[in-house]
C-alpha cells in the first residue's frame, strides 16, 4: 500500500547560530520538499524537542512540544552547547536516539569529524552545505518516517480488536429458559392448537350438505 503526499513531507530541525547559515539550510531542504524548523541554539533545540538543557529552569511536561522530526542538522562550533554536545544528548535520549543526526561545519578537523561520527552522527558536511549534500540525506529520513507509520499502523491494529471484544461483551445475552418454561409454553401451544381445530371442526359441521337439506326440506314442509 503506498504512502500519501503528506506522509511523504519530511519535517527537518536546523540549528545554527549563524543566521545566514540557516537561511540556506533552509533554503535547500526546501526544495527538497521538506518541513524545516530553524533555532539558533542547542538549547532552544532541546526546548522543541521536549528535552530541556540542565543550565535552563525546568520546563513542565504539559508546556513540552510533541512533534515529529525526521532529521536534525546541527552546526558543530556554536556559543554554549556545541553541535557535539546536543548530539550526545539526543542520543542518550530514549524517546530521540533513532532521530538522524548530521553535524556542519566550516573546518575540516579529522579527529572532529571521526568523534562526531562515532557518537552517531550520521553525516559529516563541510560548509557551505550543498542540494547534493540535502539529496544524501533522505534515505536517513525515509527510515524514521517508515518506522513512524509502522509505529501507526501496529497501535490501530491493537486498538481495533480491543474495540471490536469490548462492543462483543456489551451486547445483552438471552437467559437460558428453564424447564417449566419451556412446559407453559408447549403447554400454551397445545391449547392454541385444540382451539383452532374445534373451530375447524365447527365450521365444517355448519357448511355440511346434511344441514342444508335439512333447512331447505323444512321450508318446503311449511
Amino acid at each position: 500500500m503506498g504512502m500519501a503526499a503528506a506522509d511523504l513531507q519530511f519535517h527537518v530541525l536546523a540549528v545554527d547560530d549563524s543566521l545566514i547559515d540557516r537561511k540556506l539550510i533552509e533554503r535547500l531542504f526546501r526544495i527538497s520538499s521538506c518541513q524545516v524548523t530553524t533555532v539558533d541554539s542547542g538549547s532552544k533545540a532541546l526546548e522543541f524537542l521536549g528535552l530541556q538543557d540542565q543550565n535552563q529552569p525546568c520546563v513542565s511536561p504539559s508546556n513540552q512540544q510533541e512533534v515529529e522530526v525526521n532529521l536534525i542538522i546541527t552546526d558543530y562550533c556554536m556559543p554554549g552547547m556545541t553541535g557535539y554536545d546536543l548530539l550526545k544528548k539526543i542520543k542518550e535520549s530514549s524517546s530521540l536516539r533513532n532521530i538522524p543526526v548530521v553535524i556542519m561545519s566550516s573546518e575540516n578537523v579529522p579527529s572532529r569529524i571521526s568523534r562526531c561520527l562515532e557518537e552517531g552522527a550520521e553525516e559529516f558536511f563541510l560548509k557551505p552545505v550543498r542540494l547534493s549534500d540535502v539529496n544524501k540525506l533522505r534515505p536517513h529520513m525515509m527510515k524514521t518516517k517508515c518506522k513512524s507509520l509502522s509505529q501507526q499502523e501496529a497501535e490501530k491494529m491493537v486498538t481495533e480488536p480491543k474495540q471490536e471484544s469490548i462492543e462483543i461483551a456489551n451486547v445483552p445475552s438471552q437467559a437460558p429458559q428453564t424447564e417449566s418454561e419451556t412446559v407453559q409454553q408447549q403447554q400454551k401451544s397445545q391449547a392454541n392448537n385444540n382451539n383452532n381445530n374445534n373451530k375447524r371442526k365447527a365450521m365444517e359441521e355448519n357448511l355440511s350438505p346434511d344441514r342444508t337439506r335439512q333447512r331447505y326440506s323444512s321450508l318446503t314442509a311449511v
